[in-house]
């Protein structure tokens, strides 16, 4: 009993020190990830947004394949593979695609209001794939920010009855990475977190190089040293650097802080367009911002106080 008593006492001052710690990790993905909506925009305007949106991919597949064969990982086994399809198609190829193209047209500030709920849209996944029953703040605040999104999304695009096509899009992205994220992040569970997303690059891979192939047939990529420099940032750091930093933020803990620091992507995404490309921040930029990362912020803290509670019996 001295020497369990002992170890107990050795090993509580550990968490204290090292929660910190996992919020400079949560952090630092975050700040890799902001850049990724300005830079896409970048990006796409000397190349084309198939290439972007898929050589991105493959430049972090060639990345992931090396992290699993220098560290020697075991291959997933059976059904893991499926879930990794389903991870690969909302992560890999999902959002990269959909916003490349979404961005060809649409400022990076208005990208960045309409992902905002990317927080929201990953609790509302991982409530469904876990068959959980939240709380109806939960829902509310998540109807809230969908609505507040399109409302902003509908000003932007010239009222009422006007949604345009690179809403559509970007909003099929925030559903596609959701469905990622949240599926990912019971599969970290079993093959780890950056692991998890090696596979699903590398998985994809076939797909994204023959999409490659196709987008430099159609269009030879050609593009600027700050283009070229844009896109190689999407490759190295948005798709596979920065879930490095943010799932050992995640494993350090405590999880449910360290996840409530991705509601602050969006606001630093605003920035870098402002401060990069130049945008104007109008106040429904402001407003709409804020709004949909409010109401995010609601979803996710009403979620995770809910599953910190004691089940019944």
């Amino acid at each position: 009993m001295i020497t369990n008593d002992s170890a107990t006492t050795l090993i509580r001052p550990v968490i204290p020190n090292r929660a910190p710690t996992g919020l400079w990790w949560g952090l630092l993905g975050v700040a890799a990830f902001s850049f990724t909506v300005p830079l896409t925009r970048v990006a796409v305007g000397g190349l084309s947004p198939l290439f972007v949106g898929s050589g991105r991919a493959v430049v972090a597949a060639i990345l992931a394949a090396l992290a699993l064969a220098l560290t020697r990982q075991h291959l997933p086994r059976g059904k893991q593979w499926l879930r990794l399809a389903v991870i690969a198609g909302g992560i890999v190829v999902g959002f990269p695609l959909l916003t490349s193209f979404a961005l060809t047209s649409a400022p990076a500030s208005h990208g960045a209001v309409v992902i905002a709920l990317l927080p929201a849209a990953t609790a509302t996944a991982a409530v469904f794939r876990g068959r959980e029953h939240p709380s109806k703040a939960f829902w509310a605040a998540t109807v809230i920010g969908a609505l507040a999104a399109l409302g902003f999304a509908f000003l932007q695009s010239g009222g009422f009855g006007a949604l345009g096509w690179t809403d559509l899009l970007l909003f099929g992205a925030v559903i596609a990475a959701a469905i990622g994220y949240a599926e990912g992040g019971l599969l970290a569970r079993e093959l780890g977190a950056w692991q998890t997303v090696s596979w699903a690059l590398v998985l994809a891979s076939p797909l994204m190089v023959i999409l490659t192939g196709v987008a430099t047939a159609g269009q030879p990529a050609s593009a600027t040293p700050i283009q070229w420099a844009s896109f190689a940032y999407l490759g190295i750091i948005s798709m596979f650097l920065g879930f490095f930093a943010w799932y050992h933020g995640l494993a350090i803990g405590p999880m449910a802080q360290v996840s409530q620091i991705q509601l602050v992507q969006p606001v630093l995404s605003i920035c870098w367009a402002w401060l990069l490309l130049g945008e104007t921040l109008t106040w429904t930029t402001i407003l709409g911002g804020l709004a949909v990362i409010l109401c995010a912020g609601l979803a996710v803290r009403v979620r995770l106080s809910a599953s910190r509670q004691p089940q019944n019996p």
